[in-house]
């Protein structure tokens, strides 16, 4: 079966098809921000989650596979949400003063589709808001939203006062937490993980009436605790479809792995091959131990490490790594790949950079071609079929 690159830019949706070689093409939202986009597996309706620099976070939809876009039902907070909010930390490391503060819709950061068609949407500030319509109506989940880790029920009154989600720098003008990655369990529709920048990872084993950490393993380089139960950073958390208790993580302080379905982490980062920090990580489809990432120098210095660029796998659950570079640059390199913007497919793989490259490859990551120079700064890369 054929397949098709879905691209999300600083300026607009990407398809990428091939007709003898890799061919972008603006599908849709020229000058807007498409923050990630991807396709419902159970009826191919591809969905774009955009950021207009003018009329803010809305959802937008095809059902010809990119042809057309419409606006879809668009996703608001309830009347009383409410969140306890950081402002931005200091550079002395001083504690930020907190603020409670009304939820108003900053970004819509990621979209995944659950068995028994079921559609997630992750927001920042914080909310997961989940569809059993098909994406006709969209309604917030609020027992992780009212979750203790983040000061409790706020609806009803002021809660604990206390939060352990803090923010993300990914919302342009307010510091907020953000669901960045949704991961239903294809084997259980009850069972979903999330991970929250800044909080850590949490399960649902009962289709979101309960929610429970899953941060045991991690440990975060700045924290004065660095194995503390809540405050880690995961940049992205994804698994295997065909093995799902087989997990992985990009986080601020390395790379994580599970096998027993984030029930504990191994950190498995490599630092000495440049196998640490990045954002991005995609799963093999049949095998859980095998893993790509596409590493980054640091969070201060986010580009190539060393001029050059590198995809990095392992086949053992990161216990080894190899340095893929055939096919990428090697001197004068400056990407650096956002958590979103590294998917797969089988054998084909894909990454887009902040620089507008755009990178395939079609032999596990063995060597690869660049299918595109001059894109949008790009925000998301997934493979779907054709």
């Amino acid at each position: 079966m054929s397949e098709r690159i879905l691209v999300g830019t600083r300026k607009g949706t990407f398809v990428v098809k091939k007709a003898g070689r890799w061919t972008p093409r603006l599908s849709g939202h020229a000058g807007a921000g498409s923050n990630f986009v991807a396709a419902d597996p159970h009826t191919g309706t591809l969905w774009a989650l955009l950021g207009h620099g003018h009329w803010g976070a809305k959802l937008s939809r095809s059902r010809d596979g990119g042809e057309t876009w419409q606006d879809a039902p668009q996703i608001k907070y309830p009347e009383g949400a409410r969140y306890i909010g950081h402002e931005m930390p200091s550079e002395d490391g001083s504690e930020a003063p907190t603020t409670l503060r009304a939820a108003t819709l900053l970004k819509l950061w990621h979209i995944a589709f659950g068995p028994q068609g079921r559609i997630y949407v992750g927001t920042i500030p914080g909310g997961l808001f989940v569809s059993d319509d098909g994406g006709e109506t969209f309604e917030l989940n609020r027992p992780l939203w009212n979750h203790e880790s983040r000061g409790g029920d706020l609806f009803s009154g002021d809660g604990t006062g206390v939060t352990h989600w803090y923010g993300t720098p990914a919302s342009e003008g307010e510091f907020a937490p953000g669901i960045h990655s949704i991961v239903p369990d294809p084997r259980n529709p009850e069972r979903v993980l999330v991970a929250i920048s800044t909080a850590g990872v949490l399960e649902t084993v009962d289709g979101g009436k309960s929610w429970r950490g899953r941060n045991k393993g991690m440990l975060n380089d700045y924290l004065p605790d660095p194995a503390a139960e809540w405050g880690h950073d995961p940049h992205y958390v994804e698994q295997c479809p065909a093995q799902p208790d087989h997990v992985w993580q990009q986080n601020h302080s390395g790379v994580f792995y599970s096998a027993d379905g984030a029930a504990t982490w191994t950190k498995v980062s490599e630092p000495e091959l440049g196998v640490h920090f990045g954002f991005p990580v995609a799963v093999d489809d049949a095998d859980g131990r095998v893993a790509w990432l596409v590493p980054g120098r640091s969070d201060n210095q986010r580009m190539a490490i060393d001029g050059g660029l590198f995809v990095a796998r392992t086949t053992d659950g990161g216990q080894s790594w190899q340095r893929l570079t055939k096919g990428l640059p090697q001197t004068h390199a400056y990407d650096v790949v956002y958590r979103h913007a590294l998917g797969n497919r089988g054998d084909t793989l894909a990454f887009g950079s902040t620089t507008g490259n755009l990178y395939v490859s079609e032999d596990r990551g063995d060597s690869w071609q660049a299918v595109g120079h001059n894109l949008p700064p790009i925000y998301s890369v997934r493979i779907a079929a054709g």
